[in-house]
């Protein structure tokens, strides 16, 4: 219950953020994951050393060029280009420089794009199970989120739930593909369902539904896939994207809110993302980050090794009898809890110093999520204790 001592949007996030934090700072694995023999599938966390051309990158772009090498940062005109170009060449989409704003990570670009176009009282819509922040977000920003589930064992995208949680107050709706936690890649006919949805719904309120569009995992993609962006098929989107997930680095925050060509009224909105990410707190990467983006744009971890980390465990744990989705893209498996109550079992793991995410954090009671981050020895090390779990 909310502390009447901290009524309002206060009040709001710790009720929703709470259990979040207590997780993180008072479970067996806050007190415990850093000892000998711990296994942590719990977060999105690196278990092994950075790439080393990352590293070097930093050190380079450390070294000072002129005087105003660390003075204040917008977002500099070099890494802006950087990205745009890489977007043309990756998605044959013309972006201009111009329609690139740097920023502190998705983190940040969420939440910029979500304070410029809502006001007070505006319905944002996001799918459930989410990612944790997406309500707080919302709330923060003066919204009232309208929550739509996504439904095991599929996932799919929920079109037509969607398109019946719309009302004359939707402003936004924020769609995350892949989708963390459930590891998929919504298909381009269901997206173009939903621009029409969207267009549709804005045509009758009479002002646009934004989309936007958490790509944070869009080059964490399995088995040669494709990955439609649904800012392809929608113009009013925001396309946000980080690059702490493809450089396993999410202590540097460094990532960037692109408006596509398409996006009709994107003349007015450059200037207001940019004044909204000063007075949110400036909410621009570090000039280091942006001077070493020329270097970085091109790194990535080792996504087939990834990809080999989740075969080995989607097929162990299936061979256990576990029920697990077998993720499209993300770092993340999705499991159900032999145990309905899902944290109970997820501290049954604890015991043997196994730690995984239990689904009543994100919205999914009963499951549990698994990161494949965790290095292959600790796969490796894991599986007798999910066997022995599982076996009673």
């Amino acid at each position: 219950m909310t502390d009447p001592r901290l009524a309002g949007t206060t009040g709001r996030l710790l009720d929703s953020l709470g259990p979040l934090f207590d997780f993180f700072t008072e479970s067996p694995w806050a007190k415990k994951r850093k000892g000998p023999g711990a296994c942590d599938f719990l977060a999105g966390n690196p278990q092994e050393m950075p790439l080393p051309e990352f590293v070097e990158a930093l050190q380079r772009a450390a070294v000072p060029k002129d005087k105003d090498w660390y003075a204040y940062k917008l977002a500099e005109p070099e890494p802006m280009k950087v990205v745009a170009e890489s977007l043309r060449e990756e998605r044959g989409i013309e972006f201009e420089d111009e329609d690139i704003v740097l920023t502190t990570g998705a983190f940040a670009g969420l939440a910029i794009t979500m304070r410029t176009v809502v006001d007070p009282g505006d319905e944002v819509i996001f799918l459930s199970p989410p990612w944790f922040f997406y309500e707080s977000m919302i709330v923060a920003a003066g919204a009232e989120p309208v929550r739509v589930p996504i439904d095991p064992p599929d996932f799919d995208l929920p079109v037509d739930a969607i398109a019946a949680a719309i009302t004359e107050k939707t402003r936004a709706i924020i769609v995350n593909s892949p989708q963390n936690p459930t590891g998929r890649i919504y298909p381009g006919s269901d997206l173009q369902r939903l621009a029409d949805v969207l267009t549709k719904a804005s045509e009758r309120n009479g002002r646009p539904i934004y989309l936007i569009s958490d790509e944070a995992y869009c080059k964490i993609v399995y088995d040669d896939r494709d990955f439609p962006s649904p800012t392809d098929f929608y113009p009013n989107s925001f396309l946000v994207y980080t690059y702490g997930k493809t450089l396993l680095t999410p202590g540097q925050r460094f990532g960037y809110i692109a408006l596509p060509p398409t996006m009709p009224d994107r003349d007015r909105m450059r200037p207001a993302v940019l004044v909204t990410a000063v007075v949110a707190g400036w909410l621009f990467p570090t000039a280091l980050m942006q001077h070493a983006l020329p270097e970085i744009d091109g790194l990535s971890i080792d996504i087939k090794a990834l990809q080999a980390r989740r075969d080995r465990m989607v097929e162990a744990l299936r061979g256990f009898g576990y029920e697990t989705t077998n993720p499209e893209g993300t770092f993340y498996l999705v499991v159900r809890s032999p145990d309905p109550d899902d944290r109970a079992f997820t501290l049954k793991l604890a015991e043997d110093r196994v730690y995984v995410l239990p689904g009543s954090l994100f919205e999914l009671p009963g499951f549990f999520r698994i990161s494949i981050t965790a290095n292959d020895d600790m796969v490796e090390r894991s599986l007798p204790v999910f066997e022995k779990a599982i076996a009673g």
